[in-house]
């Protein structure tokens, strides 16, 4: 496994850019100083982390070309998506005092398994795409207050907004759901189960649950045939999702497949090829979505689309930056900015964390795999 933790070189453009992506209540003296993304940057799930880091080096692009004098260190913590592999990155983040705050991390597991050691020092985290609910549940020994906080929706909204999308026009709908025993599978199934009582007509005749290192989906597929499903719904991650696909279709099978936000990833169509064919999954959009001169600009410094939470990682890090600038250059100083923030996110909703570190909003898009692509067909209501 990587363990080492990547510190990427300062990032300076001299280039001025008209978006007020970035405001600041007050001014701070010009300087260097360091955030952190810490998200899956190599091994299976690499894509969805490199999408996010992006929108993190660009959000710290634009805020130099905005804020002459500023330099901002971008230090890459690579946790592969993996508990076991947060658990021996995050001690070092955690003790590095000269990191004001987190982007991240991408997933809940890792979150859930780094939360100790930011705690102990301090460390304000804002996740673009960690969607567990136990995590922001004062209740839960998974709570991460008072340093855990998010930019994007809870699992027990995108539950049923999955089993709302994945059963959609079908008739009578008898749905198989499985999950990949991860900590943000098995909850997210229980919210979309929940879920499918409220759709008309659809009847869950089926479950499973197996690890996230399956290759062989056979037994799952043998219980999907004789449960005589029509819409099967995976709550992993796209690696596997793709591998699974790939072997329903193989067996035959023509019941429409669905998947979680951990599904939604570009390399998911491409992996899966022509069996991911009408795949339905449900996600949040690229820059592109939010206007088309931020994603040419966008392209432009970075080299490449926007990609999965690119919009929540963009948010997330001028959160970071606002308060870089307002002169919150302490982590006390920096966490109590956060939790006080009530500013707008580039998509115009408006960023204000509840005392347990969630936002007010939270939609899903649903998309579908078409021509090798997943494309955005609007909010699931």
């Amino acid at each position: 496994m990587n363990k080492k933790i990547k510190q990427s070189l300062a990032i300076v453009t001299s280039a001025a850019l008209a978006l007020s992506a970035v405001v600041a209540s007050s001014a701070n003296a010009a300087g260097t100083y360091t955030i952190a993304y810490q998200g899956p940057l190599s091994g299976g799930e690499a894509s969805t982390g490199t999408d996010e880091l992006n929108a993190v080096k660009y959000a710290a692009k634009v805020f130099m070309a905005k804020n002459k004098g500023f330099k901002i260190n971008v230090v890459a913590v690579d946790d592969q998506g993996d508990p076991a592999v947060a658990g021996t990155v995050a001690p070092g983040v955690g003790s590095n005092k000269k990191i004001l705050g987190l982007v991240g991390p991408a997933y809940s597991g890792a979150t859930i398994a780094s939360l100790p050691y930011y705690k102990a020092g301090g460390l304000v985290m804002v996740s673009p795409s960690a969607t567990r609910v136990s995590i922001t549940d004062p209740t839960s020994p998974d709570f991460g207050g008072p340093v855990f906080h998010r930019v994007v929706g809870k699992d027990d909204l995108q539950g049923p907004a999955l089993a709302k999308y994945a059963t959609a026009g079908v008739s009578n709908a008898k749905v198989f759901v499985f999950d990949d025993q991860s900590s943000y599978a098995v909850p997210l199934r229980g919210y979309v189960e929940a879920g499918l009582k409220k759709v008309a007509g659809a009847t869950l005749v089926g479950g499973d649950s197996v690890p996230n290192t399956t290759t062989d989906f056979s037994p799952t597929i043998a219980k999907i045939k004789t449960s005589g499903a029509t819409v099967v719904i995976y709550t992993g991650y796209y690696s596997q999702g793709a591998i699974f696909i790939k072997q329903l279709r193989d067996s035959g099978s023509t019941a429409i497949f669905a998947g979680g936000d951990g599904v939604f990833n570009q390399e998911y169509p491409k992996l899966a090829g022509a069996a991911a064919e009408g795949s339905r999954v449900t996600g949040v959009g690229g820059l592109a979505g939010i206007s088309a001169a931020l994603e040419a600009d966008y392209k432009k410094k970075m080299g490449a689309s926007s990609g999965v939470y690119s919009v929540e990682s963009f948010d997330a890090a001028n959160l970071l930056l606002n308060g870089i600038k307002a002169g919150k250059t302490t982590r006390a100083a920096m966490l109590k900015y956060v939790k006080s923030y009530n500013g707008k996110s580039v998509t115009g909703n408006t960023i204000k964390f509840d005392k347990n570190g969630d936002i007010s909003y939270g939609l899903f898009a649903g998309f579908t795999s078409k021509g090798g692509v997943l494309v955005n067909t609007g909010i699931i209501k």
